[in-house]
C-alpha cells in the first residue's frame, strides 16, 4: 500500500512547481549571490504555510464569533458561580433577565438576587452542590434590579476550572408565565369542581366535559354524557320555540340565564337555574358553550311551602306578608274614617349576607329572631311588625296625626327608636358577638288613595335610596316630606351650636296686676339664627324636647334667670319682681332635677321666693306622686309653682288640691274668645272661681285687648300677661319698659 503524502511533502512540491515557473536568473549575476534551490523551496513553503494559517485563524475567529453569539444571546441565561457564591461570568441574556448591567453583576453575591423567602433554600442547595459535586435542578424566586420578582428555573452543574477551583455552572430560565399558567389551570380545575353543575359543549352543542356536581345532580356519568347532544337533558316541559329563542339570545348576546325544567337520568323532572355563556374566538366565532346549572328543587319547594303558610313567619313568629296585607288594608280604611295618617316602614339589615356567608344560616336565623324581638319591644302595641322574608322587616304605623308634617315627624321618631334598638347593643349569636344596623325606607299613607302594591313599592324604593346614600340611614319616599325632615335635621344641628355661639337669649314678658303695675315677668327663650334670622319657639322648642337639648337649654335659662334676679336685687325698681320659668317634661323627669335647681339657687344666692316654676297639666299627670314629691322639695326652698295652660288638659279638683301650687294660669286659647264664645267665657269664670275656692292666685295669658282685660278683672282675675301690656323683650328693653 502506498504511503499517503504528508502535508509537508505537498507544500514542498508546490514550492518546487512555483520555482520552476520563476524566470531564469541572468548569467551576469554572480554565482556567490545565487541562493540555493532548497532555500527558495523552503521560502515558498513558508509562504504557503502562512496563508494556510491565515485561513485557519479566520475560520477560528468566525467560529469564536458564532460561539459568542450563541452564548451571549441564548434564549436562557448562563452564569458561573464561585465556591464563595460570587458571580464569575454571566451572559447578556442572564443580565437582561436579572435587569442589572453585566459589569455590576460580576463578583456580586448571587444570594443577593434571591428573594428573602427563598434565601435559606438557596443556601442549602448551594452548599449541597459544593459538597456533593453533583448537578441539581430547582426553582427560585429572583429579584430584578427594579425590585420586581420572577419565577426562575435553575439547572446547575459542578465542575473544576483549569486551576482546579470548583465552580457551579447555572442555566437560568424565566418560568413566570408557565407558573401563572399552572396557577390558572389549578384555579380553573378547582372552579370546575365547584358545587354548581358545569357542562362544556362544542359549537355544535356536543357535550365535551362535565364536572362531578353535574353527575351528582343529573345521575349521568361522564362516560354516559360526553359525546351526546345537549337535547338529551330536555324534559319536554318546554317546546321547541322556547329553546330556539334561547339559542338566538345566546348567539346574539353571548349569554342567557333563566329557570328551566330538565330531566335526570332516572327520568325525574326537576327545576334548575340555568346560565349559558358562549365562548368566542378572536374573530368572534363561537368555539364552545359553558353552562352552569343550579338545582332549585329545594328552593321551589320552600317557595311553595311559604305560599301555603297561613299568616305567620315560621322563624320569627311575626306576621308574614299576607297578614301584613290584611292589616294594611284595615289601616287604610281606618285612615279614611279618622283622617289620621299612617306609615309603612321597610327595613333591610345591612351586611346580613356576609354574616350568613361567614358564620352560616343558623347564626343568621338567630340574628333575625333577635331583631324581631327588639322591634316588638320598640313600637307601640297597636303597630304591626312583619317579616317579608330574608332580612327584610316591615313596620306598619297608624294614628300619626292629621297633618302630613306631624305624621312625618312621628314616623321619623319611631324610625330613630328602631335604629337605636337594632344597633344599640350587640347580639350574642352562639359564640359570636355581632353588631347590626339597618337601612329604613318610609312612605306615608292617607285614606285609601294609594293602592297597596304602590305603597310597598314606595317604601321599598325609599329603603334602597337609604341604602344607596349611606347604610344605617333613613329616607322618606315623599320628596316634600324628606325636604321637611332635612330642614328639621339642619335646625337640630344648628340648635346644638346655638348656645355656644351666643345665639340664644332670654326675653322677659311683663306680668301686670289690676293696678297696671309690673309685678314680674315670664322668662322665654328666643333664638336668632345668623342666617335664618329669628326662629319661632314653636319650631325649635319641640326639636329641643325631642332631641333632649331642652335639658341643657333649660339649665342655661335657669342660670341666666337666677343671675338676673340677683342683679335686680340691687335696683329698687326690680328687687321685688318675680320671674317665672317653664320646665319641660324631660327636665322634670330627670332624677337630679331638684338637686340641680337647689345648687343653682344656692350658688347665685338669690331669694328663691322670687323664682316661680310653671308646670303643665300633662307633665304633672304623668306621675302625680313623683311630681308632688319634687314640688314639695322645691317648695321647702320657698320656690313657687304655677300651673301653666290650665284648662287644656284633664283639669280636676281631685289632683289640683293635692299639688303644692301657688297659681293657676288660664290658657290664651280661652282668653282669645271670652268675648265671643260663651263656652270659653264660662270656662274662664269657672277656673277663676275654683282657684279662689282653693286659695290660689290666677293669671291670664294672651291678653291683647282692654275689653279682655276688663272682663277678666270683673270676673276676679287680677294678674295678666299679653301683648296688651308688653311683648317678650330683651332685659334692657324690659327695664326701659318699667319706666
Amino acid at each position: 500500500m502506498s504511503k499517503k503524502p504528508s502535508k509537508q511533502d505537498s507544500l514542498q512540491e508546490n514550492s518546487e512547481t512555483r520555482l520552476a515557473h520563476t524566470p531564469a536568473i541572468e548569467a551576469s549575476i554572480r554565482p556567490a549571490d545565487e541562493m540555493p534551490h532548497e532555500f527558495n523551496v523552503h521560502q515558498s513553503e513558508l509562504e504557503a504555510r502562512y496563508e494556510e494559517l491565515g485561513r485557519a485563524h479566520l475560520a477560528l475567529e468566525e467560529s469564536r464569533d458564532r460561539y459568542l453569539n450563541l452564548y451571549e444571546f441564548a434564549s436562557v441565561g448562563y452564569l458561573t458561580v464561585t465556591r464563595e457564591g460570587l458571580i464569575a461570568e454571566i451572559n447578556l441574556t442572564g443580565a437582561t433577565l436579572l435587569g442589572v448591567e453585566r459589569n455590576k453583576l460580576i463578583n456580586r453575591r448571587f444570594a443577593t438576587l434571591v428573594v428573602s423567602k427563598d434565601s435559606d433554600r438557596w443556601h442549602r442547595i448551594f452548599m449541597g452542590e459544593m459538597q456533593h459535586e453533583e448537578g441539581h435542578n430547582f426553582e427560585l424566586m429572583l429579584q430584578r434590579g427594579d425590585n420586581s420578582v420572577f419565577h426562575a428555573q435553575l439547572n446547575c452543574s459542578w465542575r473544576l476550572t483549569a486551576g482546579c477551583a470548583p465552580i457551579i455552572c447555572i442555566t437560568l430560565t424565566d418560568i413566570t408565565k408557565r407558573k401563572y399558567a399552572e396557577e390558572e389551570l389549578r384555579i380553573a380545575a378547582v372552579a370546575f369542581q365547584c358545587q354548581e353543575s358545569i357542562l362544556i359543549a362544542d359549537a355544535n352543542q356536543v357535550i365535551l366535559r362535565v364536572n362531578r356536581a353535574f353527575t351528582e345532580t343529573t345521575g349521568y356519568s361522564p362516560e354516559e354524557i360526553v359525546g351526546q347532544k345537549l337535547r338529551i337533558l330536555h324534559s319536554g316541559h318546554h317546546d321547541d320555540a322556547f329553546y330556539a329563542e334561547m339559542w338566538v339570545i345566546i348567539n346574539r348576546t353571548g349569554t342567557w340565564q333563566g329557570e328551566v325544567w330538565n330531566r335526570r337520568k332516572n327520568g325525574e323532572l326537576y327545576p334548575q337555574w340555568l346560565t349559558v355563556t358562549a365562548v368566542k374566538a378572536d374573530d368572534g366565532t363561537v368555539t364552545h358553550y359553558v353552562s352552569t346549572h343550579t338545582d332549585i328543587t329545594v328552593r321551589k319547594a320552600a317557595e311553595a311551602e311559604i305560599m301555603d303558610m297561613a299568616y305567620n313567619d315560621p322563624l320569627t313568629q311575626l306576621p308574614n306578608r299576607r297578614m301584613l296585607s290584611d292589616r294594611l288594608n284595615q289601616a287604610r280604611v281606618s285612615s279614611q274614617r279618622s283622617g289620621q295618617y299612617g306609615a309603612l316602614m321597610f327595613m333591610d339589615l345591612n351586611n346580613f349576607k356576609a354574616l350568613n356567608d361567614t358564620h352560616g344560616h343558623d347564626v343568621g336565623d338567630l340574628l333575625l329572631i333577635g331583631v324581631a324581638h327588639r322591634l316588638l319591644d320598640t313600637v307601640r302595641e297597636h303597630d304591626t311588625v312583619a317579616r317579608l322574608g330574608g332580612d327584610e322587616f316591615v313596620v306598619l304605623l297608624e294614628n300619626l296625626g292629621k297633618e302630613s308634617k306631624e305624621a312625618a315627624v312621628q314616623a321619623e321618631l319611631v324610625a330613630q327608636k328602631v335604629h337605636e334598638a337594632i344597633a344599640g347593643d350587640s347580639y350574642n349569636l352562639k359564640d359570636h358577638v355581632y353588631y347590626c344596623t339597618a337601612s329604613i325606607g318610609v312612605t306615608l299613607f292617607h285614606n285609601q288613595d294609594t293602592p297597596e302594591d304602590e305603597l310597598f313599592k314606595q317604601a321599598d324604593l325609599a329603603m334602597y335610596q337609604a341604602k344607596a346614600l349611606d347604610r344605617n340611614h333613613l329616607r322618606f319616599f315623599d320628596p316634600s316630606m324628606q325636604t321637611a325632615l332635612d330642614e328639621r335635621s339642619a335646625l337640630d344641628a344648628d340648635l346644638r351650636q346655638a348656645s355656644m355661639r351666643g345665639e340664644l337669649q332670654v326675653h322677659y314678658q311683663p306680668q301686670i296686676n289690676s293696678l297696671r303695675h309690673v309685678i314680674g315677668a315670664e322668662a322665654l327663650c328666643r333664638w336668632t339664627h345668623p342666617k335664618r334670622g329669628p326662629v319661632s319657639p314653636s319650631i325649635f322648642i319641640p326639636i329641643a324636647e325631642e332631641t333632649g337639648l331642652i335639658i341643657p337649654i333649660g339649665l342655661w335659662i335657669l342660670e341666666t334667670v337666677c343671675a338676673q334676679l340677683k342683679e335686680w336685687e340691687a335696683d329698687w325698681r326690680t328687687r321685688n319682681l318675680h320671674i317665672a320659668i317653664n320646665v319641660s317634661a324631660r327636665q322634670f323627669r330627670q332624677t337630679d332635677f331638684v338637686e340641680r335647681i337647689r345648687e343653682i339657687v344656692e350658688r347665685t344666692a338669690i331669694n328663691p321666693a322670687r323664682l316661680k316654676i310653671e308646670l303643665t297639666e300633662s307633665l304633672v299627670l304623668e306621675n302625680v306622686t313623683d311630681a308632688i314629691k319634687k314640688m314639695l322639695a322645691l317648695k321647702a326652698l320657698c320656690i313657687g309653682f304655677s300651673m301653666d295652660d290650665f284648662g287644656t288638659g284633664y283639669s280636676s279638683l281631685a289632683y289640683i288640691t293635692q299639688l303644692p301650687l301657688d297659681q293657676l294660669k288660664i290658657d290664651e286659647s280661652f282668653v282669645q274668645n271670652i268675648l265671643t264664645n260663651p263656652s270659653d267665657k264660662v270656662i274662664v269664670q269657672t277656673i277663676i272661681s275654683m282657684a279662689h275656692t282653693i286659695g290660689l292666685n290666677v293669671i291670664a295669658e294672651g291678653v291683647e285687648t282692654k275689653q279682655q282685660s276688663d272682663f277678666l278683672e270683673h270676673s276676679g282675675c287680677l294678674v295678666y300677661q299679653g301683648y296688651l301690656f308688653g311683648k317678650p323683650m330683651p332685659v334692657d328693653e324690659f327695664l326701659t319698659h318699667l319706666q
